[in-house]
C-alpha cells in the first residue's frame, strides 16, 4: 500500500485526478446501486416510526444477528461450547447473557468474528486505527456496504437539502498530497464521487485562498471533513477577509465538534453546522437535525450505557460507556462491542421538533482515555471552555503526563499575553485541582496519523486508567 502510495505522489497532477477518479468509481459502484433510491426512502419513512414499530423490528433482526452468530462465526460459536462445557445454562437467544466484546479481542484474530460461508476476498475489507494507532482490519458485503451508505444518504444529506450527485468538498485523512509539498494543488478532484478532496495536512496560513479558490471552482455545494481541518479553513478565511463560498451545510466528523469551531465555520461559509457520528465498525451512528439534536439511527445497532467501573447499565441521562450490538453487517456480527466511547442517551421525548421520533445521543465525551485523570479518580473531559472565546488562542491541546501534571500546548493568537496564560492555568485549575499545568505555545499542532486533532491525551499507562476509572 505505501509503494502504491508514493507512485501515486510522484504522478503529476492530471494523473493523480484519474487515479482519484478511478476509485471513486468503484467505490461508487461498490456502494450504490439500483435500490439505493428505494432503500433512501424507507430509511427516510422510518424517521418517524413508533418506538413499539422499532421494537419489533429490532427484536427481529437482533434474533437474526445472534442465532448467525453462535451458528456461524467460530469465535462466538466457540465461545458459546466453553460455556456450555462448563455447565453455563444461560441462553444466548438473550443479549444480555453475551459477554462484552473489546477492540483488543477483536483485534487479535478478526477473521475469527466472519460467519462461514463468506468469502472475504469478495467483500469489502476495512482499515481503521481510530485515535489509538492499533490497526483493525474488517470485512463488509456489498449488501451490508449499500445498506450503510443509503442511511449516510438519507441522515446526513436529505435531512440537509444536498444530495449525492452534488458536489461536496472533504477535509479528512486521506494523504492526497505529499505532505513535503508548497505548491498548489493541495486537494485532487475526485469525478466519480464528486468530492474536492482537499489535503487537512497542508492547512497553512499562506496556502488557505488556494483552498478556498479551488472551492469556488469546482462548485462545491457542502463540506464535510474533520472539524478542526474545517475550523482552520474558516479561520483563516475569516482573518484574511477572503470570500468564501455560500455552502448548504458542513458536516463534521470523527472528532468532537467544539462551540468555537462551528461558529466559525458557520460564518465562513454562511451554512448550518451539524455533527455526525459513527465508525468503521457501523455498530452504532448518529446525526444531527435543524434542531440540534444528535439523532441515534437505530437500524445500525443496539446502544447500551454502562457504568464506568462496572457492565451494569446506566439510566437514561446518565453518562456511560458506549456497548453496541451492530444490525448491519450479519456477515461479521460485533456484539456487545465496547466501542472505547463514553456518551450519554436522552431520555425519551417522544418526535423532536425537527418531526422525527429518533432517539437522541445527547452528548458524545469522546475516548475513555481522552479525559484527564485527578488525584482523586476524576475523569475529566469537555475541557474547551478553558479556551473561550474571550482568550486569543487559536487551539490548544491538553496533555496529561502523570497525575501530578499536565501540559498545554496552545497556538497562540494577536494579543496573547501572560494575562492570558494565567487565566488559561486558573480555569484548567478551576476544573482539574491541584496539579502541575505547563503552558507550551507553539506554531502548530500535530495531527495523528490519520490526520485527526485530539483536544486531550492521556499518556499515562492504560492499566493505570482503567484502575481508576469511575
Amino acid at each position: 500500500m505505501t509503494d502504491l502510495l508514493d507512485i501515486y505522489h510522484q504522478l503529476p497532477y492530471s494523473l493523480r485526478v484519474l487515479a482519484a477518479s478511478a476509485k471513486g468509481y468503484s467505490l461508487r459502484f461498490w456502494r450504490y446501486g439500483s435500490d439505493t433510491e428505494r432503500l433512501i426512502r424507507e430509511a427516510l419513512d422510518r424517521d418517524s416510526w413508533s418506538s413499539e414499530r422499532w421494537r419489533i423490528w429490532r427484536e427481529e433482526r437482533l434474533a437474526h444477528i445472534l442465532q448467525r452468530a453462535v451458528t456461524q462465526v467460530p469465535y462466538y460459536r466457540e465461545q458459546w461450547a466453553r460455556r456450555r462445557r462448563g455447565g453455563s445454562k444461560a441462553s444466548w437467544e438473550n443479549l444480555d447473557n453475551w459477554p462484552i466484546l473489546t477492540k483488543d479481542t477483536l483485534r487479535k484474530d478478526p477473521k475469527l468474528f466472519v460467519a462461514e460461508g463468506c468469502d472475504t476476498r469478495k467483500m469489502k475489507r476495512v482499515h481503521t486505527s481510530g485515535t489509538t494507532g492499533k490497526p483493525l482490519s474488517l470485512w463488509r458485503s456489498r449488501e451490508t456496504d449499500r445498506a450503510w451508505y443509503a442511511l449516510y444518504e438519507a441522515r446526513c444529506l436529505r435531512w440537509h437539502g444536498v444530495s449525492r450527485p452534488e458536489r461536496c468538498a472533504v477535509l479528512g485523512g486521506q494523504l492526497v498530497t505529499p505532505f513535503a509539498q508548497t505548491r498548489s494543488p493541495f486537494w485532487v478532484w475526485n469525478k466519480g464521487l464528486q468530492q474536492l478532496y482537499m489535503s487537512s495536512y497542508h492547512l497553512a496560513r499562506d496556502f488557505i485562498p488556494q483552498y478556498i479558490d479551488a472551492m469556488h471552482r469546482h462548485g462545491v455545494t457542502y463540506l464535510e471533513g474533520y472539524p478542526s481541518s474545517m475550523y482552520a479553513l474558516a479561520r483563516f478565511s475569516l482573518e484574511r477577509g477572503i470570500d468564501a463560498p455560500e455552502l448548504r451545510v458542513a458536516l463534521s466528523y470523527a472528532e468532537p465538534l467544539f462551540r468555537y469551531q462551528s461558529e466559525a465555520i458557520e460564518q465562513a461559509f454562511r451554512c448550518p453546522v451539524r455533527n455526525t457520528y459513527g465508525m468503521a465498525e457501523i455498530a452504532c451512528a448518529a446525526s444531527e437535525c435543524k434542531e440540534g439534536f444528535l439523532h441515534l439511527w437505530p437500524e445500525a445497532g443496539i446502544v447500551e450505557m454502562k457504568r464506568q467501573d462496572a457492565d451494569q447499565a446506566v439510566s437514561e441521562g446518565s453518562e456511560g460507556r458506549i456497548v453496541c450490538t451492530g444490525l448491519l453487517n450479519a456477515d461479521m456480527p460485533l456484539i456487545r462491542y465496547e466501542i472505547g466511547d463514553s456518551g450519554v442517551i436522552a431520555p425519551s421525548r417522544g418526535h423532536c421538533g425537527c418531526g422525527r421520533s429518533l432517539p437522541v445521543l445527547d452528548r458524545i465525551e469522546g475516548r475513555l482515555d481522552d479525559v484527564i485523570l485527578t488525584k482523586d479518580g476524576r475523569r475529566i473531559g469537555r475541557l474547551d471552555p478553558v479556551f473561550k472565546a474571550d482568550l486569543p488562542v487559536r487551539e490548544a491541546q491538553i496533555i496529561q503526563e502523570d497525575l501530578t501534571r499536565i501540559r498545554v500546548r496552545l497556538v497562540p493568537g494577536e494579543g496573547y499575553d501572560q494575562k492570558c496564560a494565567s487565566t488559561i492555568i486558573e480555569r484548567l485549575r478551576d476544573r482539574v485541582g491541584d496539579i502541575d499545568i505547563q503552558l507550551e505555545t507553539v506554531d502548530s499542532i500535530p495531527r495523528s496519523a490519520n490526520g485527526k486533532f485530539r483536544a486531550i491525551v492521556n499518556k499515562m499507562n492504560e492499566s493505570l486508567l482503567l484502575e481508576r476509572r469511575g
